[in-house]
């Protein structure tokens, strides 16, 4: 079998939720063909559906030495790292892509999701818009903006206001 029809049966092999199998055959295509970009990839997000997000992580990596640009790599990193919980290095990555391409809906949409997440809501909220204006339809950056502003009105309802004092 060539790459081609290997990289699309393990593909296939996703869809169908088969994904150990489906890791076999990506480590088959990379033992023959170790600096394959799409393999290395598409290997970091059967890792990251199985779960093993840190050895996803390792996968996008070795794919990023290979093409230090690969959007793919980049915002599927950033994913790994947003699940895992590491909200910063998420960012970094999706900096990264929207350095590359700065119109890039998907990742403005999930620095905002990891902006979310450390309570950094107004900055969240910026991210989710700008997505927008790159793609109106965009279903997260829609989505997670109204929970977002509505996590932000219920948060300045709940904090005690100071009062200035009056001379």
């Amino acid at each position: 079998m060539r790459d081609s029809s290997l990289l699309n049966e393990a593909y296939d092999l996703c869809e169908e939720g088969e994904y150990t199998l489906a890791l076999e055959y990506y480590d088959l295509i990379l033992y023959k063909d170790p600096r394959n970009v799409t393999a290395l990839i598409n290997k970091g997000v059967t890792l990251q559906n199985l779960g093993k997000h840190s050895k996803a992580i390792k996968s996008y990596d070795v794919a990023l030495e290979i093409d230090k640009n690969n959007m793919d790599a980049l915002v599927n990193k950033g994913s790994a790292f947003h699940t895992l919980g590491r909200y910063h290095d998420a960012i970094d990555c999706y900096n990264k892509a929207l350095k590359i391409q700065p119109k890039y809906a998907m990742a403005m949409a999930y620095k905002g999701l990891s902006f979310g997440e450390l309570g950094l809501l107004k900055d969240a909220i910026r991210c989710f818009n700008a997505a927008l204006k790159i793609d109106k339809k965009y279903d997260v950056a829609l989505n997670n903006k109204a929970i977002a502003m509505e996590l932000l009105k219920e948060n300045s309802k709940i904090k005690p206001k100071l009062l200035k004092s009056k001379k």
